[in-house]
C-alpha cells in the first residue's frame, strides 16, 4: 500500500477551512441524531444546495461529519428520554433507558462515547486498507457486472429494509419507475414526462431526497411529535467505572467487527448493525436475563457496531459508486452535485479527495469523543425547544435551498409532491429508503443491461458466463429465493403442530 496519497490526504483534512467543515459536521450532525425523525438523511438532503458554493472535498467532509455524528447524537435522547432520536439507536433505549432510570445515565452516555469512537476509528482504519483493494477490483466491472450489483443492491435493501418485505419491494418498484422519466438515453423518446418540458430530462435527485427525507420527516414528527415529552434525566458521573469498562470491552470488540461487515453490504448499515450486535451479546451472554434491565453491553454492543457500520458504508460508495444505504444515497448525489462521480477511478484520479474525505473520519471521531459528553447539557436544553417552532424553519430553509439549485419553481413542486408522498408512505408502513436507493440504481441498472444485452447481440445468457457477473446473479437468486423456501419450511413445521391439537386425532386415539 502506498503511504503517499495516505500522507497527503492527511494535509487536506489539516487545511483550517475542511476541520472547519469537519468540525461543523459532527457538530450538526449531533444536534440531528438529538432531534427526533430528523436524520441525516433529511440533514443532508436539505443541506444540499449548501454544498454548490464549496469545494467538493470540504462539501463531503462536512457531509460524512453529519452522518456519522448522528449516529451517538442519536444515543442522548435514547438513554435520556427513552425517544430514539436515529433508527440505529432503537436497540440502545432498551438498556440506555434502564440505565438512566438506575442513575447510571452518564455511565451509559460514556460507554457509549467510547464504543463510538473505537468502533468508527477500528473501521476507518479496515477502510484505508480494504477500498483501495475493492477498487482495483472494481476496475474489471463492465456493463455486465455493474447491472448484475445494481440488480443485488435493490434485491438487498428491499428484503433486509425494515417493516413489511412486500412494502419494501413496492416502494423499490416505484423508485425504479420514477427512474425511467424523461428521455431514453438511447432513442431520446421521451418516456413517461406528458408533454411536460420540466420533465423531459428526467426527475432531479434533489427535490425527490429533500421531499421524502426532508418535508415528509417533518410532516410526519410533526404528527408523532404533539404530544409533550417527558423532562430528560440528570446525568452525573460520566467517565464509566473500570468493571463497566472490562464487561463492555468484548462488546466494543464484536460490535466494531459486525457493524464493519454489515455497514458494507447493500441494504446493512447502522440500523441492522445494531440490531445484530444487541443479538449476538444477549445470546452469547451467561446472564441474558440482565438484557433490557440495564445491561451495560447492551449499550456498548450496538452503540458500536452503529458506528462502524456509518463508516465501512463509505466503501461501495466510494469505490463502486453503490450506495448501501438512504443516506448513502443521498451523499451520492451530492458528489453528483459539486461534480464528483464515485466509482473505481475515484482513488487513482482523485487521491487527494478520497483520502481527505476518508482521514477527515479520523479527526471526526477525535472531536465526537472530545464534545460528545459536555454538550449534552446543551443538547437536553434544545430538546425542550417545541417542534412547532423547529418545524417551520426547516420547511423554510427547504424549500430556500431546493430554488436556489436549478432557481426552479418546478422544483418546489417537486418537492411538495414528494414530501406529501413520503408523509402518506410514513403513514402506510412504507420505507421511503427503498424508493430512493432504486431511483439512484434504477438509471445504472437500465443503462448497464441495455449495454449489456448489445454486447452479448440480445443473449441474455451472457450474464452467467463473465465470472463476476455470474456469480453475482447467483447471489441475487439465492436471496430472491430464499424468503420463500424460508415460508415453505416454518408452513411445514406448523403443520405437524396442527395435526397432534386436532381433537378428532384425540378421540380416535
Amino acid at each position: 500500500m502506498d503511504l503517499a496519497p495516505v500522507l497527503d490526504g492527511f494535509a487536506v483534512v489539516l487545511e483550517p477551512t475542511n476541520l472547519l467543515y469537519c468540525l461543523i459536521g459532527v457538530v450538526v450532525g449531533m444536534l440531528v441524531g438529538v432531534l427526533p425523525g430528523l436524520g441525516p438523511a433529511a440533514t443532508i438532503a436539505i443541506l444540499l444546495p449548501i454544498t454548490i458554493g464549496i469545494e467538493p472535498v470540504t462539501a463531503i467532509i462536512m457531509l460524512a461529519g453529519i452522518f456519522y455524528g448522528a449516529q451517538y447524537g442519536g444515543t442522548i435522547t435514547s438513554v435520556l428520554l427513552k425517544l430514539p432520536g436515529e433508527a440505529s439507536s432503537v436497540v440502545t433505549v432498551f438498556d440506555g433507558y434502564a440505565m438512566a432510570r438506575q442513575g447510571r445515565a452518564g455511565t451509559a452516555l460514556g460507554i457509549a462515547a467510547i464504543g463510538s469512537f473505537a468502533g468508527g476509528t477500528i473501521s476507518i482504519v479496515a477502510l484505508s486498507f480494504l477500498a483501495p483493494l475493492v477498487a482495483s477490483f472494481a476496475l474489471d466491472f463492465g456493463p455486465p457486472e455493474y447491472t448484475a450489483l445494481a440488480l443485488l443492491g435493490i434485491l438487498l435493501v428491499a428484503t433486509v429494509s425494515s417493516g413489511s418485505r412486500l412494502k419494501a419491494v413496492v416502494a423499490a418498484c416505484v423508485g425504479l419507475l420514477l427512474a425511467t422519466v424523461g428521455r431514453d438515453g438511447f432513442t431520446a423518446t421521451e418516456r413517461f414526462t406528458f408533454g411536460n418540458l420540466n420533465l423531459a430530462d428526467g426527475l432531479d435527485f434533489v427535490p425527490i431526497a429533500m421531499g421524502l427525507f426532508g418535508l415528509g420527516e417533518i410532516l410526519y414528527n410533526l404528527e408523532q411529535r404533539h404530544n409533550a415529552t417527558q423532562a430528560p434525566t440528570k446525568v452525573a458521573n460520566v467517565w464509566p467505572s473500570r468493571q463497566d469498562l472490562r464487561q463492555s470491552s468484548g462488546a466494543i470488540g464484536r460490535g466494531s467487527v459486525i457493524g464493519f461487515l454489515l455497514g458494507i453490504l447493500p441494504g446493512g448499515g447502522a440500523t441492522l448493525s445494531s440490531l445484530a450486535a444487541y443479538a449476538v451479546e444477549k445470546r452469547r451472554s451467561k446472564t441474558p436475563e440482565r438484557f433490557g434491565k440495564g445491561a451495560v453491553e447492551g449499550v456498548a454492543g450496538p452503540e458500536t457496531a452503529n458506528n462502524a457500520a456509518a463508516t465501512s458504508s463509505f466503501i461501495p460508495l466510494l469505490t463502486l459508486g453503490i450506495p448501501a444505504n438512504a443516506t448513502m444515497a443521498v451523499i451520492f448525489g451530492a458528489l453528483l452535485v459539486v461534480g464528483v462521480t464515485p466509482g473505481p477511478q475515484l482513488v487513482t484520479e482523485e487521491p487527494e479527495l478520497f483520502w481527505g474525505v476518508v482521514n477527515s473520519m479520523y479527526i471526526g471521531n477525535i472531536l465526537l469523543l472530545i464534545m460528545s459528553i459536555p454538550l449534552v447539557g446543551l443538547f437536553v436544553k434544545i430538546l425542550r425547544v417545541r417542534p412547532a417552532i423547529l418545524a417551520p424553519i426547516t420547511v423554510l430553509i427547504t424549500l430556500i435551498g431546493v430554488y436556489t439549485v436549478n432557481n426552479s419553481v418546478f422544483d418546489i413542486v417537486l418537492v411538495i409532491v414528494f414530501g406529501v408522498l413520503g408523509y402518506l408512505m410514513k403513514k402506510a408502513g412504507f420505507d421511503p429508503g427503498p424508493l430512493l436507493l432504486a431511483f439512484v440504481l434504477g438509471a445504472l441498472l437500465e443503462d448497464g443491461l441495455r449495454r449489456s444485452l448489445l454486447i452479448f447481440d440480445g443473449d441474455a445468457t451472457g450474464f452467467f458466463t463473465r465470472p463476476i457477473s455470474g456469480t453475482l446473479l447467483v447471489v441475487f437468486l439465492l436471496v430472491a429465493v430464499y424468503p420463500f423456501v424460508a415460508t415453505l419450511r416454518s408452513r411445514r413445521r406448523q403443520e405437524p403442530a396442527q395435526d397432534t391439537s386436532d381433537p378428532n386425532t384425540k378421540e380416535l386415539v
